[in-house]
């Protein structure tokens, strides 16, 4: 399974940006896929949970309601639709998927911890001004 995120760069304040996270895989692997962010000098936090497989997502407090996340199976690809950006939104941020029996657990804070992940992409890299 390979991740590659794209959509990054730099933004204004205020504005919308969408990332997309393309998914390669040889199966009909259902994931949880998880949106991470790391700014300089911080720890990686998660930001976004969605299963593949279909139902709710879950989000952190700081993108409550701005930060949308999405799955189009028939691209393999995962979307994070981040609006009314905010100069604290400037990190790399990273796409990651984890398989979980029937996305038990996925939207749900377990969804936003790092540790379970096992598939990561290269990230890319939000700049808010």
């Amino acid at each position: 399974v390979q991740l590659v995120e794209s959509g990054g760069g730099p933004v204004e304040a205020g504005r919308s940006l969408r990332l997309s996270c393309a998914i390669s895989r040889t199966t009909s692997t259902t994931y949880c896929a998880g949106w991470f962010r790391q700014a300089p000098g911080k720890g990686r936090e998660g930001v976004a949970a969605v299963y593949t497989g279909g139902g709710p997502t879950y989000y952190a407090d700081s993108v409550k309601g701005r930060f949308t996340a999405s799955v189009d199976n028939a691209k393999n690809t995962v979307y994070l639709q981040m609006s009314s950006l905010k100069p604290e939104d400037t990190a790399m941020y990273y796409c990651a998927a984890k398989w979980v029996p029937n996305g038990v657990g996925c939207a749900s804070p377990s969804g936003l911890g790092s540790s379970g992940y096992n598939y990561w992409g290269q990230g890319t890299q939000v700049t808010v001004s």
